[in-house]
């Protein structure tokens, strides 16, 4: 399975990534603009991903727009939609409604990620089992 951390904080890709090396093929990139770009790829390749773990408050383009683009290209495309956990250190519920409604997220998880919350979210999801 395949995995994206889209994440503009070096320590926060690094821990993430550490969660997902068991279990994902992973990439990360910095900001909202490279996720689409990466999605992008992903789709050309026919590789797409099946997690994206998407900060929200990023530099060039947000989580929240950059979900709302993705999810057009994985229309575009016919592309089975990724499971997208939203991370963020905000604990707002305009935005967390926003990424819901607008962008299609799964779920939503407050930094700082804890490794069990996450993959009690990723059990939910269907992403992994037990």
């Amino acid at each position: 399975m395949r995995a994206l951390i889209v994440e503009d904080e070096f320590l926060g890709r690094k821990v993430l990534k550490g969660f997902l090396t068991p279990l994902f093929e992973s990439d990360s990139v910095v900001n909202g603009r490279e996720a689409v770009e990466a999605v992008e790829l992903s789709l050309k390749e026919g590789r797409p991903y099946d997690l994206i773990l998407m900060d929200i408050m990023m530099p060039e383009l947000d989580g929240v727009e950059a979900l709302e683009r993705i999810r057009a290209l994985e229309r575009e495309r016919r592309a089975a939609p990724a499971k997208v956990i939203m991370v963020t250190a905000l604990d707002e519920p305009k935005t967390v409604i926003k990424s819901f409604h607008d962008g299609e997220a799964s779920a939503y998880i407050v930094k700082p990620v804890d490794r069990d919350k996450l993959f009690a979210e990723l059990v939910k999801l269907g992403v992994i089992g037990k």
